[in-house]
């Protein structure tokens, strides 16, 4: 890749996380679904082991397509009692690093602030997300998808009940 397209490349992915961000804002997220391949994965590790591995260790979430889909379906109904009323929420994304791998899939890291509020109470989700994006002609796709958080617990939340 030459010096001059780098930036463009970063450009493309800032805007795809931009939109993504504004989809979950926005609480539309059947449109935030079709974002992902058919393969995806979508994982949170757990506060105290952040670089966990759902393989080997406790995590909070580790859903494949299927799963993710299931998860989209309760939060979209009124059987996700911890989101109904569903929160409000507003993400911030920044320090977007953009690396392409050798094959053609870009990896992609970016530190996110998402601000909850819900029961006249607010409290934020602060830490990174790190992707595994492909190409689908002049789209990008989410084909892996890790919410890392930087905060020990989850006194303020109590769980994570929104998509970080």
């Amino acid at each position: 890749m030459t010096a001059t397209s780098r930036p463009a490349l970063r450009g493309i992915v800032e805007e795809f996380l931009f939109r993504e961000a504004a989809l979950l804002d926005d609480w539309r997220l059947d449109d935030w679904l079709d974002l992902f391949t058919h393969d995806a994965r979508y994982m949170v590790p757990s506060t105290d082991l952040p670089e966990g591995d759902p393989g080997r260790d406790l995590v909070f979430i580790d859903d494949d397509i299927m799963r993710l889909r299931a998860r989209v379906a309760r939060l979209n109904s009124r059987h996700s009692h911890r989101e109904n009323p569903r929160s409000r929420t507003r993400r911030f994304v920044s320090n977007v690093r953009v690396e392409e791998t050798e094959d053609r899939q870009l990896s992609v890291s970016a530190n996110v602030l998402v601000y909850r509020f819900r029961s006249g109470e607010g409290a934020p989700y602060v830490g990174s997300v790190e992707y595994v994006l492909r190409r689908d002609g002049e789209d990008l796709r989410i084909a892996y998808r890790r919410a890392v958080l930087d905060m020990e617990d989850l006194s303020w939340h109590g769980a994570v009940s929104i998509i970080l």
